[in-house]
Parts: C-alpha cells; structure tokens; sequence
C-alpha cells in the first residue's frame, strides 16, 4: 500500500507537513465513517469468517502478516488487551491493537504504538482497499448473501492499517463470541479468555456452556498451513461450568490451557495511591509490586491475565520476563470508561458497566476504591440489556439514581428505567431527566447539595452512557 498520506482529495495543511488540514481530515473522517455505517450494523450479526477471510486474502493476506494474540470473553476484554498492548510494547515490539466498541471516534478501534491511528493514515487506507470490498460485496450478493457488514469491514480495515504500518504483533479483541467473529480469521499464537458470563445471549445461546463453547471457537485455525499451528490458550478465573467448557475444547484441539488459580495466580495486591500494587505468580517467575494505574480487583486479574499472555508470548521454555520492564509496561496502561475519575470536585467515576457481572464488579471497586459517603448514579442503558439484572447489582451503591437515556438508537426509554428502578429503592430515591446532558447536572447538584464529607457521582450503565458524560466532562479527546 501507498506510504504517501493524502486524504483523498489532495488537501494539504498550509505548513506544508504532509498532512490535512484539521477541518479537512474530519470531514474525511467523516465521509469514511458514513461509508462504514451503511454496511449492516453491530447488532446485525452473519454467523461466518469466509466474507473477511476472502477479503483478507484478496488484499494479500493481510491477517498474517504479523503473529497475533486474541482476546475473547464477556467483561475487561479491552483493559485485558490495553495491558497485553503495554506489555509487549515495552519489550520493544510494535504493537498493533484491535478493539470495540470505540466512545468518540471510530478510529480508537484501529491502535498502533499505543494512540489510535491518525485520521489521515485511517481514511487513506480505507480508500485504498474499497474497492476491493466492493468486489467481496458483489460476490456475496451474486450468492444472495448479505454484504461484508459494519464491523467485517472495520476488521479487514484494522488488519490493512497493520500491515501497512508495520506492526510486530496484533492483538485482536473479539466483537462477539469467537467461533464465528470476523476477528477469528487470523490465527492467534496466544488465545485469551476474560471471565465469561451471560450477554447477548440471542446469538451466543442462553447459558454459560453455550457462550464458553462459541467463545472456544477462537482455537480453531482458519488459515492453511496456519502461521500459528500450536497456540497456547491463556483463562481468567471462571465459573466452573465454563471452565469445564474451556478444557474439554482445549483438550478435543489438543491444545495447552493456562488456567488462573490452576497454572498461575494473583498472590497479592495492594491499594496504592491511583491504582495498586500486585504481585503475580507467572508460569515462568513470580513479578511481585507491581504498579496498576487502575481500580479494582478485577483489573488486579486482568493484569495477570495479560503477563502470562504475554509470558506465552515473548518466553521461550523457561525463560521469564523482564521484571523491570513489565513494571514500566503495566505503569503505562489506561483504561478510559472503566471506573475512571474524569472529575473532582465533586468526584465524577465514570464506568461502562453494561451486564450484572460487570455491574457487580463496579460495585465492588466503589467499595474499595472510592471512598464516597454518597453516591449519585447517573444511569442510562440500551433496551437489549439486562437491566433489572444490572440494577440489583448497583442499587446498594447509590443513596439516589439520576436515569436518564443515551443518544443511540438502542436506549432503553428512560421511563422503563425508572419504573425498574423504582422497584429496588424508594420511589424518592429515582429521578427522572431527559438527557445525559441533564442528569450530569442534577447529579453535580445533589453532589454538591448534600451534608456529606465525600460525595461522589457515578456515570454508567453502558459506554454510550460514558461517552457522552465524557464529552461533556471534557474528556473526549483521550484515547
């Protein structure tokens, strides 16, 4: 692919860098991001891997051109991807990153070295490889099968955008499952597993088995001969029956399962001053006080998770990592959206909590992490959630719920909301606002209304939710 950045209309900035013009490249920007959302949406799943594969193939095996690492599960599957990124970064690899959904524009998805790719390096190679998703799209539809969809698309941009670049290493996080996720065409040399739980149970199936199992299809390999014949399978913690899941399709592909408490473990952690400090039994070594700029003892496991991914990775038979430089890889990592204080004065934690797992788990870093002696829940939700689930979870956290409803198309009207709501706290305890817009600031009023030493105000529900109240908070430029 071309090196040379142009956007498409040979615009360049007046300093003559090469570069559009800021208002040059949004427009840009935005004219790739239409293109993109014409194609079937999110919620619009095809059960495949050939429409990417071919697509993949056509542009010169773009998703092999570098080894890979996939990280699949329900909940921290992109903070879990953010460390593996820092990780192997500060191993002096490049890394390329793959993750969704993105909070302010699409181009967080498609990372290299750490930042979200430029906008003019995103639009450019979109350009270049069109019409050669046009060429896929004709032959499915001369098939009678749908077009290459949204995040198809997004997937084969993302793996052109890392061959152009060029990256050492992908990482991919799975939009959807696995078996079937358009991100399983590469074949991972490790394969990741985040804690499974129930969501988006219409196309995973109903129960844990079933979504553990579609989940397991991220083992299989889809390339001949594979890049990646033997991968090393590496698991968080799970409920049993997932994990029972996990070995039988681990062991039926006689592949090598690392599991959490089993093969390796969390030995301690350690409330520090933003964040935390952890020390981890490695399959290799055991890397003891190390710093986590994050909250929450899930993300103590997700840390763990991601060394000894990353141990699978970068070791060869007994050989450790660098301790000194998985300190300054974990030191560097950022999870936006996830228990983020994005204010003080009062406090504003924003969190992307989305299911009653992840619900569970921000409750329980509020407890630790924060030390709040009254909380205003912001929370505003999509319709196709468990959201009865999630407010059981979160209900003890607040003294008052502010709901509210996103700007997606896919809210849940705020009313439902708060008729739900009304049935796990007092009919006083929910108030009612149009927009996100608003519940920040009745939520600033009560917060700084109320005779409390240390009021906090907690935004979440979904990361919809996040990314307005991040953009109103002014965050929304931080990747």
């Amino acid at each position: 692919m071309s090196t040379e950045a142009t956007n498409g209309h040979g615009d360049r900035d007046e300093a003559g860098t090469g570069s559009p013009a800021p208002e040059t490249a949004k427009a840009e920007l935005a004219r790739v991001y239409a293109l993109l959302l014409a194609r079937a949406g999110e919620t619009q799943v095809e059960l495949r891997l050939d429409a990417t594969r071919r697509a993949c193939e056509v542009l010169g095996d773009i998703h092999t051109a570098a080894p890979t690492i996939t990280v699949t599960g329900t909940n921290g599957k992109t903070s879990t991807a953010r460390m593996l990124d820092s990780l192997i970064t500060a191993h002096d690899l490049r890394v390329g990153r793959f993750t969704s959904p993105h909070m302010h524009s699409v181009t967080e998805r498609i990372s290299v070295d750490g930042a979200p790719v430029d906008i003019p390096t995103f639009v450019r190679i979109y350009d270049e490889i069109a019409p050669y998703l046009d060429i896929i799209d004709a032959q499915l539809e001369s098939e009678d099968r749908p077009k290459l969809t949204y995040f198809e698309a997004l997937t084969v941009l993302a793996f052109a955008v890392f061959a152009d670049a060029p990256v050492d290493v992908v990482i991919t996080e799975v939009g959807m499952g696995g078996q079937w996720d358009s991100t399983n065409v590469a074949d991972a040399q490790v394969c990741v597993f985040t804690k499974i739980g129930l969501d988006h149970q219409a196309f995973l199936g109903g129960t844990i088995e079933a979504i553990a199992a579609t989940k397991a299809g991220v083992l299989d390999r889809s390339v001949d001969p594979s890049p990646a014949p033997e991968p090393v399978a590496v698991t968080a913690v799970q409920d049993e029956a997932a994990q029972t899941v996990l070995d039988s399709e681990a062991e039926r592909r006689e592949i090598a399962l690392v599991a959490e408490d089993r093969d390796f473990r969390l030995l301690d952690r350690q409330r520090a001053v933003d964040g935390q400090l952890i020390t981890v039994q490695g399959r290799r070594d055991v890397y003891a006080d190390v710093f986590v700029p994050l909250h929450g003892s899930h993300q103590a496991h997700n840390a763990a998770v991601a060394v000894v991914a990353a141990e699978a990775f970068l070791g060869t038979e007994d050989k450790p990592l660098n301790q000194e430089t998985v300190a300054e890889g974990l030191a560097q990592v950022t999870s936006p959206g996830r228990a983020e204080l994005v204010r003080t004065g009062p406090s504003v934690v924003v969190d992307g909590a989305h299911n009653p797992d992840a619900a569970h788990v921000l409750a329980e870093t509020l407890d630790e992490a924060f030390d709040f002696d009254y909380v205003v829940m912001v929370l505003a939700m999509l319709g196709d959630k468990d959201f009865d689930g999630v407010l059981e979870e979160l209900h003890r956290s607040a003294d008052v719920f502010v709901v509210s409803e996103t700007l997606s198309a896919r809210a849940l009207p705020v009313d439902k909301l708060a008729e739900t709501a009304r049935e796990w706290v007092d009919e006083d305890s929910v108030i009612v606002t149009s927009d996100i817009n608003a519940a920040l600031m009745k939520a600033i009023d009560l917060a700084t209304g109320v005779a409390a030493k240390s009021p906090g105000i907690v935004v979440t529900g979904s990361l919809y939710t996040v990314a307005e109240a991040r953009l109103l908070l002014g965050k929304g430029e931080e990747s």
